[in-house]
């Protein structure tokens, strides 16, 4: 849609209307929101103005008028991702229970960052619950008094967060390629070689608590980028028997790139994968997992969540940050 001549591109505010109709920004508010106490031909002249000017009230600001149901935003970094949309479904059947809407913002793919994603969610919601990677606590700042809750990030940078225990995860998985004999072990982590990400760096640990040699590769989060970057590993690293992935979504490449060359899983080369999407059923061998309940993960956040906002659970407390723990699940790939 083009703008008019000599507007500005920037959105306007309810300031800018009250300016061009010549009120009070009270008076906007009540136009805005059909609200007594101001002439018809006043409120007809402010709607008119506020299409003309593109001003659209935040709909934070009209459930505080007209207490509408509670909105909350959903930010999901990459919804291909198998792991994403069982999350969001959670979320969304929880939120649904208490009479919330939902407005979910997939930020992956070109279209920004998690900050941006946040920016567009926040003249629509009254909370965030989200994958917000570094930019949590910038996330926090623009909603204000409006909570956050963010997963996989460190306590504190929100006003409520989920983490997991991946020191304990590496040691479920380390502890089971042991145990079935895998002495030449591999970690396939997601992201560039230059960066381990928490669940690398989590690995990486525990395999040097129990005094275990570990070689590291990376590639793209994705299947494909998992089949390439195990064919490479495998060429050049040929006694590898044990390999344990970033999620599922890249153990499923794996198993194709360990098949291209000639390896059978796990007679050659076991692996386990992180996450327990439903995903790790359907490939053979079924793949074995260091598994999360999605539903649990999802009502969780939706408890946090409702905690903050009836204010029985106070912002950055113990009590509003959760670390959650995976559970092997053995099947037929380790």
């Amino acid at each position: 849609m083009s703008s008019s001549p000599g507007r500005s591109a920037k959105r306007a505010t309810i300031l800018d209307v009250a300016a061009a109709a010549g009120v009070s920004r009270q008076t906007v508010t009540r136009a805005m929101n059909d609200m007594t106490g101001i002439r018809q031909d006043t409120r007809e002249r402010v709607q008119q103005l506020a299409r003309e000017m593109g001003y659209t009230p935040s709909r934070y600001a009209k459930g505080l008028v007209q207490g509408a149901r509670t909105a909350i935003g959903l930010a999901i970094p990459d919804l291909t991702n198998p792991y994403f949309p069982a999350f969001a479904s959670s979320v969304v059947e929880m939120a649904t229970l208490r009479g919330w809407n939902v407005v979910v913002d997939d930020f992956g793919h070109g279209s920004g960052s998690s900050l941006d994603a946040v920016k567009r969610l926040s003249p629509q919601v009254d909370a965030v619950i989200g994958y917000l990677g570094p930019s949590a606590d910038k996330a926090q700042a623009l909603l204000g008094q409006r909570p956050v809750v963010v997963l996989d990030e460190p306590a504190g940078l929100t006003a409520g967060g989920i983490s997991f225990d991946y020191s304990f995860a590496a040691g479920l998985a380390l502890e089971r390629l042991g145990a079935i004999g895998s002495t030449r072990l591999a970690y396939l982590d997601a992201g560039p070689a230059t960066l381990l990400s928490a669940r690398g760096a989590a690995v990486s640990r525990a395999a040097a608590d129990l005094g275990i040699e570990l070689t590291v590769v990376h590639s793209r989060d994705s299947a494909e980028g998992a089949r390439d970057a195990v064919g490479s590993l495998v060429a050049e690293y040929p006694a590898v028997d044990g390999l344990l992935t970033f999620n599922d979504l890249m153990a499923a490449g794996a198993l194709k790139g360990l098949a291209a060359s000639g390896r059978s899983v796990p007679r050659d080369c076991a692996v386990i994968g992180m996450d327990g999407i439903p995903l790790g059923l359907l490939i053979t061998p079924e793949l074995t997992t260091l598994s999360l309940d999605l539903r649990d993960v999802g009502r969780a956040a939706v408890d946090l969540l409702d905690g903050l906002l009836t204010g029985a659970l106070p912002p950055y407390g113990a009590g509003s940050h959760l670390t959650l723990r995976h559970e092997l699940a053995i099947r037929g790939s380790a």
